[in-house]
């Protein structure tokens, strides 16, 4: 049985050596994990929560909200019954496993990033090889979708940012005010912006916000 089928785990092993690059490429990761690392650096604490910690968290998040097109296409899937003993079969099964995913990406993939990509394989790759590329292709959504998220995880964090700077340059000015300049404003800042965030309960208020960014 095991050597009727060799062909399928050379394929297994093969898409299990890349299942964390597509983790990062492809899901919500990127985003959640940009901006989680920007809320911890805003609020001055530089290792807690510790970087395994919060590279957890974004996993999690990321699978979860990866969930219904994983589960999407696993039931494309079942309703066919390939074999997969076959090259065919792993081509047809990974063209139809990458519908639900290509709906993801074009839901949540900036409209302008996708047109640049597009119109740039003219460039990049020739006429040839451009002409056999369309809109849906990965090799175009996979950078456009990136893109986006990178962009959108900053405009996030920047906003984020913002109350716990004016909050580091309250700090500063009052201790400035009083004479107290030899004072590390970090050392009074920083319990402030922690009480502010516990106080908002700031991390079930951020994962609930991240998360409902790709409802």
């Amino acid at each position: 049985m095991l050597e009727d089928n060799s062909f399928g785990i050379i394929i297994l092993l093969l898409g299990t050596a890349f299942l964390p690059m597509i983790a990062v490429t492809v899901t919500a990761f990127a985003k959640i994990a940009v901006v989680i690392f920007i809320v911890r650096n805003a609020l001055g604490i530089q290792q807690l929560p510790p970087n395994i910690i919060l590279y957890g968290l974004a996993l999690i998040l990321s699978a979860y909200v990866a969930m219904p097109v994983m589960n999407e296409s696993f039931t494309r899937l079942e309703s066919v019954g390939f074999q997969y003993e076959t090259l065919d079969e792993w081509q047809n099964a990974g063209k139809i496993a990458m519908e639900p995913l290509k709906a993801f990406l074009q839901k949540h993939t900036d409209p302008k990033q996708l047109e640049f990509f597009s119109n740039s394989t003219v460039t990049i790759w020739g006429e040839g090889l451009a002409a056999q590329t369309t809109d849906d292709s990965l090799a175009v959504l996979v950078p456009s979708f990136l893109l986006s998220e990178l962009t959108r995880a900053f405009e996030i964090g920047f906003l984020l940012y913002l109350p716990f700077m004016a909050i580091d340059i309250i700090i500063t000015t009052i201790l400035v005010a009083l004479g107290m300049m030899m004072v590390p404003p970090t050392t009074i800042s920083i319990p402030f912006k922690l009480m502010l965030f516990v106080f908002l309960d700031g991390w079930t208020k951020l994962v609930h916000g991240l998360i409902l960014t790709y409802a």
